[in-house]
């Protein structure tokens, strides 16, 4: 089951393609702030148990392909995530939240998600030839 990987009683492969901007989509991201934003996601990510494959911040937005354990909701996940980055994007640049149209809000609302499923002709096959294959390697 190499691709799949697991919990005490669970075998998942839930991964996600996710993109979330800064508030007003403001080109932000960059030098320093792009260091620290690429660090903590992978920080908070680690802690969460939330495998990153794929990161890359750009100036004004982020895309992130992950597998998201199912004992966690996608949404759960990205409100940490969101919440954390801007208090500790915030702490590290104080002077941000000085100016009038950031307020304590670093990301605008929302995020955009889209499912990365399994190549279903696979699973057709799995599940045609899986007795088949369970046999074989009862034989052995």
């Amino acid at each position: 089951m190499g691709k799949f990987r697991e919990l005490s009683h669970v075998y998942y492969k839930c991964e996600y393609h996710v993109v979330f901007v800064p508030k007003y989509r403001f080109r932000i991201l960059t030098g320093t702030v792009n260091n620290l934003v690429d660090h903590d996601i992978r920080l908070i990510s680690q802690w969460k148990e939330v495998e990153v494959l794929e990161l890359n911040v750009q100036a004004d937005h982020v895309h992130l392909v992950c597998s998201i354990p199912p004992k966690i909701s996608v949404s759960d996940f990205m409100g940490i995530l969101k919440g954390k980055l801007a208090m500790r994007v915030f702490k590290s640049y104080p002077e941000l939240k000085q100016k009038p149209y950031w307020g304590n809000h670093f990301w605008a609302k929302g995020y955009f998600i889209s499912t990365i499923e399994l190549d279903e002709e696979m699973i057709r096959r799995y599940v045609r030839h899986q007795e088949k294959e369970e046999r074989k390697r009862e034989q052995r």
